[in-house]
C-alpha cells in the first residue's frame, strides 16, 4: 500500500470520527467507535470498518445508510482530495472476537 494510500485512510478516520461526534444528529450513530478504513488504490471505493456499544448492529447498518449523503459531503468539505470515494460501512467484529478469545482463556484459567 502506498504512503499516499496510507495518509488517505488515517485521514478518513480521523475525519469520520469527528463527523459522527459532532456532526450527525442520529442518536444511533453517537456510539459508533471507526476502527480502519480501507480505500482502493483508485481512490474510487473505501470500506469504513466500526464498531458499537450496546446497539443493535442492524440498526445502525440502516442509520449508516440513511446518513452517507451527508458524511461524503461532509468529508468533501473537509479532505483536500478531489473525489471523496463510495462508502461501504462494514461492522468490524474483531473486537468481538478478541473479547470471545479472552473469556475463554480466563476459563481455562479457572478451572486450572
Amino acid at each position: 500500500m502506498s504512503i499516499k494510500i496510507e495518509r488517505i485512510n488515517s485521514a478518513m478516520i480521523k475525519e469520520l470520527s469527528y463527523i459522527l461526534a459532532n456532526e450527525i444528529k442520529d442518536q444511533d450513530l453517537k456510539f459508533v467507535t471507526i476502527t480502519d478504513v480501507k480505500v482502493t488504490n483508485d481512490l474510487s471505493f473505501a470500506k469504513v470498518y466500526f464498531t458499537v456499544y450496546n446497539k443493535d448492529i442492524k440498526e445502525t447498518l440502516k442509520a449508516f445508510k440513511n446518513a452517507t449523503g451527508f458524511i461524503k459531503k461532509e468529508l468533501a468539505d473537509r479532505m483536500e482530495i478531489r473525489h471523496i470515494p463510495d462508502l461501504e460501512f462494514v461492522y468490524d467484529e474483531s473486537i468481538a472476537y478478541g473479547n470471545k478469545i479472552e473469556k475463554i482463556i480466563e476459563k481455562i484459567k479457572e478451572e486450572k
